[in-house]
């Protein structure tokens, strides 16, 4: 489904060094790391966001290099992210966003309301600062699920929703699994870890480890969390 090599991204310094990598056809693949270590900026590198354009290294996706592809068009090809910071919309009910990408157009929208832990009371609602930081990532989740991406990349999907529903999350992750998508799980949460098939762990730009979520999560554990290397930024 996708492969990445030789992957290299310096802006005031090295942010990506050397990251390979590959995920294959409906596998969830976990990116484990601290704060400032480099996991977001790898997220944006691969939905093609332009201030986040890799310096060198390729970009496989389903057998085509898409390094020069931009954001839109590597949307067009079945890529989707879902925001650490959910994105602010004015004028646009929760409604109307979700049916926007929806590939269901006869399914009544407020199932996939459901499926993230919001009832139909939300439809009429304003995508913007009336919902909490939860409220929107729980509808951006939603939005997601309408467009049955192949690939889904979830940055931080757990960031402004309160533990409890790490469920819904795992709910979500095996929804998008059904629809035969792939998804690259972005986070610093060992236990949201534990929802990938494999795991890698990145700390400062580089790839430490590969291998089993557990494999990943203990190494984490033991040598990561008091680790003097670790950057005060965000990842």
């Amino acid at each position: 489904m996708l492969e990445v090599r030789n992957l290299n991204l310096c802006k005031e310094y090295p942010i990506l060094k050397d990251i390979n990598f590959s995920v294959e056809e409906n596998q969830v693949y976990g990116i484990l790391g601290p704060n400032g270590a480099g996991k977001s900026s790898l997220a944006y590198a691969l939905m093609g966001i332009e201030e986040y354009k890799p310096d060198s290294g390729t970009v496989i996706y389903q057998g085509k290099d898409i390094m020069g592809l931009s954001i839109s068009e590597r949307a067009k090809m079945g890529i989707s992210m879902l925001w650490q910071e959910p994105v602010r919309f004015e004028g646009i009910s929760v409604k109307d966003y979700l049916q926007l990408g929806c590939k269901d157009k006869g399914v009544n929208i407020e199932e996939y309301l459901f499926k993230v832990g919001l009832n139909g009371d939300y439809l009429d609602r304003m995508v913007d600062e009336t919902l909490s930081g939860g409220e929107r990532k729980r509808i951006e989740l939603a939005s997601i699920l309408t467009l049955k991406p192949k690939l889904a990349i979830l940055d931080e999907p757990d960031s402004g929703i309160d533990m409890v529903s790490l469920d819904y999350i795992a709910d979500i992750i095996n929804e998008l699994k059904s629809y035969g998508s792939s998804i690259i799980l972005v986070t610093h949460n060992e236990e949201v870890t534990k929802l990938s098939d494999k795991s890698l762990l990145i700390c400062d730009g580089f790839i430490v480890k590969k291998g089993e979520p557990e494999e990943i999560i203990t190494y984490f554990k033991e040598k990561c969390n008091h680790c003097p290397t670790k950057r005060d930024k965000n990842g």
